[in-house]
């Protein structure tokens, strides 16, 4: 499978917050987050230069993005993957930032919608890439206290969708490794093209291999020169024998020839 390059994600300008009057509007009640308006995400441009296929698509970093999209679809025409889920041995690497690439590429396919769920309910950073405000999310939507389509978030990318993480639980395990969990999934994969998962870390959170045992695949983000070979290894070791179906790795933080990184 290509391995895509990507900027390092701490790189990127800050998320610009939104005006007074929707931070007034739409504050938190009770110190709990509140379901998202249709219309605020769809109407915030993504300005993270992390996000590469948005702020240079003709680049070399989202060519790559596109190769992996192309590998994946590759794999079976007749019924690629639809539900994959990205993670990597430890934090850090990339996998928010390759999510979020990855879907824009796969909205570029003709009638292609995609999802991505913000399934790191430890550190969740989707909403901060995209600028968004937290809203209620995937969390939510599994304790009940959301509907589903009230957490479905669409985005200035018009093919593509957000879940956020919502509501962060004290046991995220206890939640995603739920019937409800499977349930929502399943809905959503008939309802999507793609459903990119993005999860925490697998060697020291166990949430990626509950995830991983009921996705299509999953991609292993590995950022170059960080993480051990032994520990990308073992993590590729631990989904595959827990069920899950690996399909290839995505390589994030390798210099790419005349950028200025």
């Amino acid at each position: 499978m290509a391995n895509p390059q990507e900027q390092t994600p701490a790189a990127g300008p800050p998320a610009e917050p939104p005006p007074p009057a929707d931070r007034a509007r739409r504050r938190k009640r009770g110190g709990a987050l509140v379901p998202a308006e249709p219309s605020e995400s769809r109407g915030q441009p993504i300005r993270a230069q992390e996000i590469a296929m948005v702020c240079d698509p003709r680049g070399q970093i989202a060519e790559q993005f596109r190769s992996l999209r192309n590998s994946i679809v590759a794999l079976n025409p007749e019924g690629a993957p639809r539900t994959i889920v990205l993670t990597s041995a430890a934090r850090g690497e990339g996998k928010t930032v390759s999510a979020l690439n990855l879907a824009v590429a796969m909205a570029e396919l003709p009638g292609t919608q995609v999802l991505v769920i913000e399934a790191d309910l430890h550190h969740p950073r989707a909403e901060v890439y995209l600028g968004l405000e937290r809203r209620q999310g995937l969390a939510d939507v599994l304790r009940g206290a959301c509907a589903l389509d009230a957490a479905l978030r669409p985005t200035a990318i018009g093919q593509v969708t957000l879940m956020g993480a919502g509501t962060l639980p004290d046991n995220p395990s206890k939640l995603l490794g739920s019937e409800r969990m499977r349930t929502v999934l399943n809905k959503l994969k008939q309802r999507f093209s793609y459903v990119l998962i993005d999860t925490p870390e697998a060697m020291t959170i166990s949430d990626a291999n509950l995830l991983g045992a009921i996705a299509d695949g999953i991609v292993l983000v590995v950022r170059l020169d960080k993480t051990p070979r032994s520990h990308v290894e073992q993590t590729h070791n631990s989904l595959e024998a827990l069920g899950g179906n690996v399909l290839g790795i995505c390589l994030t933080g390798a210099h790419v020839e005349g950028s200025e990184e």
